[in-house]
């Protein structure tokens, strides 16, 4: 197995929901969505130091999109635009990404409130789960979310993540250092035809 295998760029889709690499003209439909959520997403992430509004300005994606390109190119980060019916919906991104004998990464996510439950995350997030495992040689996926935000929260227990660790004051956001809960799941977690596959079954199971 080549644990170097960066698995990027690449483009996941299951039925009407899409992820692939951003692109540098996603700068006005990303600034729309982004400044049209600024009450559903500005509580749950830390601040740039700027104003909503300023940092998720088309300027502001251009140069997000400069760093994540370049972090891209060098394995540490796998940055996902989430579309639905092609219309971008969302981000996810795959980062903090460790080779060698940790073979790990972070996963980070949002959804336009508009489009929140549909199932477009968890389809999202499972899809990044089965490439991770197969083309993306990773062993491990990490998730941490608020204690309070029980919809993230749902998105990864739906998805089989086990609730692993606690952090005490993990991340400064909205002025205070807010703990997370930690979630994980690796490999040998997975069963079946992979985590798509299993959470497909349960919400079939469940209508």
């Amino acid at each position: 197995m080549n644990i170097n295998e960066p698995g990027w760029p690449v483009t996941l889709t299951h039925d009407r929901v899409t992820l692939r690499p951003y692109r540098r003209s996603d700068a006005a439909a990303w600034s729309a969505v982004r400044r049209l959520n600024e009450k559903w997403l500005a509580h749950w992430e830390p601040a740039s130091g700027m104003s909503w509004h300023e940092s998720n300005s088309p300027a502001g994606f251009r140069a997000m999109y400069r760093d994540l390109r370049r972090s891209a190119r060098a394995g540490g980060v796998w940055p996902f635009a989430v579309c639905y019916d092609g219309e971008l919906v969302g981000g996810m991104t795959v980062g903090n990404i460790v080779r060698r004998a940790f073979c790990s990464a972070h996963v980070g996510y949002w959804v336009d409130e508009r489009h929140a439950g549909r199932g477009i995350t968890p389809t999202a997030l499972a899809l990044v789960c089965d490439h991770a495992f197969t083309r993306g040689r990773l062993h491990r996926i990490e998730v941490n979310i608020q204690p309070h935000n029980t919809a993230s929260r749902r998105v990864v227990e739906k998805l089989g993540f086990r609730e692993e660790a606690m952090y005490k004051a993990y991340l400064y956001i909205n002025g205070q250092w807010r703990d997370h809960v930690g979630y994980g799941m690796t490999v040998e977690d997975v069963t079946g035809g992979g985590v798509l596959d299993t959470y497909l079954k349960g919400r079939e199971q469940a209508a």
